[in-house]
Order: C-alpha cells, then sequence, then structure tokens
C-alpha cells in the first residue's frame, strides 16, 4: 500500500512543520503533498519555502502564497513580503492550483480552499449545495476529468471527514495556524497510488504537539507585526477574526 502525507497552511511556522515533517518520516512515509500558504501569519516564511520545496512532491497556492506576491498598501504584509527573496517569490507565483489523481480507484482532488478560486472559502458547516459544490469541474481545476469522488482542502484550518453518497470531503487542517486544536494537524491517504482498480483506501488524521512557545518567541525576536493575534491563535485555537 502507498501513503501520502498531505500538509497545508504552514504560515512560517517552523517549530510546527518540523514537528510535522520528524512525525511523517517516522511513520516511513515518503511522499508529502502540501496544499498551499507556506507563508505569512508567522515569522519565517522564507524559511518555510525552502523547506517544503526540498520534501513536497506536490505544492499547489494558497491565497497567501498568491496575495504576498502582489502590491499592496497593508504595512504587515509589507513585512511579509520583505521576508522572501525575488526567486521565492517567483516560486510561490507559478504554483499550481489544484493537482487530481487516482487512488485505490478513487478519483481524488486536492486543491487549497474550493474549486473557484483560491480566495473562496467553504467551511464545514455551510450549505450542503456549497460543499457539494466542490466536487464540480471548474476553469480552474480544468474540465478534462469527471467529478471527483474524493475532495481534499486546507484554507480553513479545521480537519474534518464528511461524506456524502458516495462523495467524500476532508480538511487537513493546518500545521502551523491550526483553529480547532492546539496541536499542527495532517492527514495520510493509504492505497494503491495512480490506480484506477477499486481497492482498499483509507485516510487518517494526525494531530502533533510541537513545541507553541518556541514559536513564539521567534516572531518576537524579529519584532512581527500582529504579535498578539498570532498567540492568541496558537495558544486557544481560536481564529482572531472570530465574532463573539
Amino acid at each position: 500500500m502507498d501513503k501520502i502525507a498531505i500538509i497545508s497552511d504552514i504560515h512560517g511556522n517552523i517549530p510546527a512543520l518540523d514537528a510535522v515533517l520528524e512525525d511523517i518520516y517516522s511513520r516511513q512515509i515518503e511522499r508529502v503533498f502540501c496544499l498551499g500558504d507556506l507563508v505569512g501569519k508567522g515569522p519565517d516564511s522564507g524559511i518555510a519555502i525552502e523547506r517544503i520545496r526540498e520534501v513536497c512532491e506536490v505544492v499547489v497556492k494558497g491565497n497567501w502564497d498568491d496575495f504576498i506576491t502582489n502590491d499592496t498598501e497593508f504595512e504587515t504584509l509589507k513585512w511579509h513580503q520583505k521576508q522572501l527573496h525575488k526567486e521565492q517569490n517567483d516560486y510561490l507565483k507559478q504554483l499550481p492550483f489544484s493537482i487530481t489523481f487516482y487512488m485505490s480507484g478513487k478519483l481524488i482532488r486536492l486543491f487549497h480552499a474550493s474549486p473557484f478560486s483560491v480566495y473562496k472559502r467553504i467551511q464545514p458547516w455551510d450549505s450542503i449545495e456549497k460543499r457539494l459544490s466542490m466536487f464540480e469541474n471548474t476553469a480552474e481545476t480544468g474540465n478534462d476529468y469527471k467529478m471527483p469522488d474524493i475532495v481534499g482542502y486546507g484554507d480553513v484550518h479545521q480537519a474534518f471527514i464528511q461524506h456524502f453518497h458516495g462523495k467524500t470531503l476532508f480538511n487537513v487542517g493546518s500545521v502551523g495556524n491550526p483553529l480547532d486544536l492546539t496541536q499542527a494537524s495532517y492527514t495520510i491517504l493509504e492505497g494503491i497510488y495512480g490506480s484506477e482498480e477499486n481497492s482498499s483506501f483509507s485516510a487518517q488524521f494526525v494531530r502533533v504537539p510541537y513545541d507553541i512557545e518556541h514559536a513564539i518567541q521567534l516572531a518576537k525576536q524579529v519584532n512581527m507585526p500582529d504579535l498578539e493575534p498570532y498567540i492568541q491563535e496558537l495558544t486557544t485555537a481560536s481564529y482572531r477574526g472570530k465574532k463573539n
């Protein structure tokens, strides 16, 4: 059986990324896919890019990976932009939108946020119509495939799995900025990679503790902007924009 470790939303948090990669390697998993948002929020976007390029077979583009490469008036984003050099910036620009492949007879599609845009967000509590739209073929994903049986994504930083009459939707959670538990998250898919023949298949969700205080100290050492909201999210798993 083949195994794929799927990670997402690193957000420049290297202690979390290192802990997750150590866990992946301890399971002797060699194939790692990343669903975007390598950068931003945390202090070490450049290091995150280089680490992901080194270890990941597939990397798709997230919303942070997109807008960090564009002109901005926001000072916080300007600070994060300064952490990257031109070659890293160019790398983010060329990342693909999605990947589609067979595994144990299931057509699987992975992207960052939705099949429509890296910015269109679908939550696990959204309407059934919105969640079923995640299986659509669009101009972004390409229209050459049948509709996928399984869709996996990142973006919302909350790990979950839901089933819809033969379709499966899952979110891998976030490595560097989880908003459900204060532990890094990733997902393992197990089956026969590339096979269109039906055979056994499974998805496993993994939570990995990491040194949150060290991650916070790294941000403090470089006077990262928006530090307090970052600390809040890392220590409470509560989204900074959440309305009471």
